[in-house]
């Protein structure tokens, strides 16, 4: 009986290690995304979806995304363009959209943030989630901050 490989150190090539990672690319032909390559790849028009990995070593429902996620773009043929960020450039672009939950998925339009989907979900929950953030407005994504109040006195809520 031969046994699947799995990387046990850290700093494993990912793409190289899992299989199912390297066919994002090789067979779905997924564009692989660097955090510097974010803001070009959801510019362009339309509707784009991103795909937030982590190693799935530390997070094993990674590798369940990665099978989902290819019949969902099968689901919805032509409407939107997947990019995959791996685990370190997913981490270095997470705080801009603001999602809480690994893996993720988030959906943009014409370069603007549109909402996530945080988590795994059974199958229908996607599907009618997606078709949502499909027919949605974009929005501001939510991100950490702190509250803005009025500059008036009674709409201060700190003391000087």
């Amino acid at each position: 009986m031969s046994q699947i490989p799995m990387p046990v150190q850290a700093g494993a090539d990912i793409v190289a290690s899992y299989p199912l990672i390297a066919q994002l690319f090789s067979r779905h032909r997924y564009a692989q995304l660097d955090a510097g390559d974010v803001n070009a790849f959801v510019a362009q028009p339309g509707h784009a979806l991103l795909v937030f990995l982590e190693d799935p070593m530390r997070i094993k429902e990674t590798l369940d995304l990665v099978v989902i996620v290819p019949e969902l773009a099968l689901a919805f043929p032509g409407r939107f363009r997947v990019g995959v960020l791996l685990p370190e450039a997913a981490r270095q672009v997470q705080a801009r959209y603001g999602f809480h939950h690994w893996p993720a998925l988030v959906m943009t339009k014409d370069g603007r943030y549109v909402g996530a989907i945080d988590g795994l979900r059974d199958w229908d929950p996607y599907l009618e989630q997606l078709t949502a953030l499909l027919a949605a407005p974009p929005t501001r994504p939510p991100t950490v901050g702190i509250a803005v109040r009025g500059t008036d006195a009674a709409a201060s809520g700190c003391a000087s």
